[in-house]
């Protein structure tokens, strides 16, 4: 008899060593939820030679430089700011240059947007650029950067006489691009935004 209950107890303890307990299983990979809000835009304070229309969720704040270990803090450039979105630590630079009817100029400065997106080259899978066409027969310049870079979407656009925009997406965890692809989708559904409703004074 106590051969038998030997033999039951070493099938019962090989048969519990089969089964998987439910905290040894590999958890699939998972990342935070992000509700995001419906867009929402109101015009842009007046000021600048460019009017668009901006998030309602992001704050505009001028570029700014920092001079010696940061001391002393000076705007970049005239009309050069943020939209920065709080709530997400990101933001939409824009740039602005004159042209005053240099033709030369605006090719350098074009020049120098596609120097700017391309030097994500090196950590970028892949880089598009093409151009769009607004619904007022514009043209603006879009590079779009994906992969795990900090900006994942960089545009211009000119009148080609008078006045050269630049933009570009930043999100400071560029690590995290997978996780945080509906705030690059929301911030470049707003990006395209500013630009379809882009005028010059």
């Amino acid at each position: 008899m106590m051969k038998y209950l030997g033999i039951v107890g070493l099938l019962f303890s090989l048969w519990a060593c089969e089964q998987k307990q439910v905290g040894d299983v590999p958890r699939p990979k998972g990342y935070n939820r992000i509700d995001l809000p419906a867009a929402q835009y109101v015009p842009l304070e007046a000021g600048h030679p460019y009017r668009f229309e901006v998030s309602k969720y992001a704050q505009v704040i001028p570029d700014t430089v920092t001079i010696g270990n940061k001391k002393e803090v000076f705007k970049a450039e005239p009309h050069w700011i943020y939209l920065y979105y709080p709530r997400w630590d990101a933001f939409i630079q824009i740039t602005y240059k004159p042209l005053g009817g240099d033709k030369q100029k605006m090719k350098a400065l074009i020049n120098d947007a596609f120097a700017l997106a391309y030097k994500h080259q090196a950590k970028a899978a892949g880089i598009h650029d093409y151009i769009m066409t607004t619904s007022d027969g514009r043209k603006a310049g879009l590079i779009e950067l994906n992969g795990e870079v900090a900006t994942s979407l960089q545009f211009f656009t000119t009148d080609s006489t008078k006045h050269f925009l630049r933009g570009a997406i930043y999100v400071k965890t560029a690590t995290q691009n997978d996780s945080l692809a509906p705030v690059i989708r929301f911030l470049k559904q707003d990006a395209l935004h500013l630009i379809q409703t882009l005028s010059w004074k």
